[in-house]
C-alpha cells in the first residue's frame, strides 16, 4: 500500500515558493491544513493532525518543517495512533523555548524530548535564524532522529534556494518502508 504524505508546515504556513507546496504540486502531497497559522495553539495542532491522519486507513509519512517538527513530537508523545506513520523528515525545528519566540508562541513550551515512536530524520542549518545548529542537534538525538547536517542554508525554507529540493525528497524517500 502507497503511504500518504502529510505535510505540517510551521508557523504562518509555508508560501508558493517553499519545498513544501512544490513538493505537494509535484507528487500530491497533503497538507494539514490548520485553523489558525497566526496564533497557533498545539493542542489544537495536535487535534487536527489526528484528524487528518485518521481520514484514511494507509500509513502515513510526516514532512514537517519548523513548527511542524515541534508538533511532530508533541503529536507522537500523546497519540494512540503513531503505528500509522511510517516516518517522518523533520526539517529545521523551530525553537520555541527561546526567549525571543516563546512570548508568541505560548503554548509551545517545553518541546517534547522523547524519542520518536518511527523512524526520524532531522536536517539542521547552521545559521537558522530560528533554531541554533547545537539545539537542531540535541533535538534529532532527544527524538532518535538521524541527524542531517545541510551546511547553512538558512530556516531551510524558500528563501534558502533549494527549488524542488530533490535531495530532501530522497531522504524522505528511505523512510518509506511501508
Amino acid at each position: 500500500m502507497t503511504p500518504r504524505v502529510l505535510v505540517l508546515p510551521g508557523w504562518l504556513n509555508s508560501g508558493p515558493d517553499h519545498w513544501q507546496s512544490r513538493w505537494e504540486a509535484l507528487y500530491g502531497d497533503q497538507r494539514v491544513a490548520q485553523h489558525d497559522w497566526e496564533t497557533p495553539r498545539r493542542g489544537d495542532w495536535m487535534a487536527r493532525l489526528e484528524e487528518v491522519l485518521l481520514q484514511d486507513e494507509r500509513p502515513a509519512l510526516l514532512v514537517a518543517h519548523s513548527l511542524g517538527c515541534i508538533l511532530t513530537a508533541a503529536w507522537a508523545a500523546h497519540s494512540l495512533n503513531t503505528a500509522r506513520v511510517l516516518g517522518a523528515l523533520l526539517v529545521a525545528p523551530g525553537d520555541t523555548e527561546h526567549p525571543d519566540l516563546g512570548p508568541q508562541l505560548p503554548s509551545w513550551a517545553p518541546i517534547v524530548r522523547q524519542p520518536l515512536p518511527f523512524a526520524s530524520i532531522l536536517v539542521g542549518s547552521h545559521n537558522d535564524p530560528y533554531c541554533r545548529f547545537d539545539k537542531a542537534q540535541a533535538l534529532a538525538q532527544a527524538w532518535g532522529s538521524h541527524f542531517v547536517d545541510l551546511g547553512a542554508r538558512g530556516h531551510i525554507n524558500a528563501e534558502s534556494g533549494l527549488g524542488d529540493w530533490p535531495e530532501g525528497r530522497a531522504w524522505l524517500n528511505t523512510l518509506n518502508k511501508g
